[in-house]
């Protein structure tokens, strides 16, 4: 079944190059995209989007347009927006990702695929990469240029892995993966 997805966007040239993009995808129904705030809440009730894709100066906090139905709230970032907001969102979207990294992101934090990870804690490949990364000690900007995305898609993975692991410390997580053979004590040096 398709994702409905919803754009709130003022800029009409990025809601473009994102329909070009996300348009033709089976796993994504696209909604008329929404270029403001002003009567949003509304909208999602009425559309009951599975996942929303905003421009997070629209919304200071996306705890404000979150309903009694799973949705997955994705920030997209084209200027600098502090990490302490990018947190609060389900996934971030940076303008510069490819097109096939901004489909892969959308299907893994899909309302779908998160009610999956709740209830399991099966990392994604791009996920157990980002967790080998951190493993060896390596900062969000260098597992970035490593993997060829950008440091907000990084932070969005630790998220994700931090949320299916429960495990919060980069310790933790190292002794993680040592323990599911993802590396062994010759990758730590």
């Amino acid at each position: 079944m398709k994702q409905k997805l919803l754009i709130v966007e003022p800029s009409e040239v990025i809601v473009a190059g994102l329909k070009a993009i996300l348009e033709g995808q089976i796993r994504f129904k696209l909604l008329e995209p929404e270029v403001g705030t002003h009567q949003l809440e509304e909208r999602i009730i009425a559309m009951r989007p599975d996942i929303l894709l905003v421009n997070p100066t629209l919304i200071k906090n996306p705890a404000e347009v979150r309903v009694d139905f799973p949705m997955a709230v994705v920030a997209l970032v084209y200027q600098y927006v502090g990490q302490d907001l990018l947190k609060q969102y389900d996934g971030v979207i940076d303008i510069c990702d490819s097109r096939a990294h901004i489909i892969e992101t959308l299907a893994q934090i899909s309302p779908e695929k998160q009610e999956h990870s709740q209830n399991s804690y099966e990392l994604t490949k791009r996920e157990t990469a980002v967790l080998v990364q951190l493993a060896q000690g390596k900062t969000n900007k260098e597992i970035a240029d490593a993997l060829n995305v950008s440091v907000h898609t990084v932070i969005s993975h630790r998220k994700n892995i931090t949320h299916k692991t429960g495990i919060k410390s980069v310790a933790g997580l190292t002794v993680f993966a040592m323990l599911n053979n993802l590396i062994d004590e010759s990758t730590l040096l």
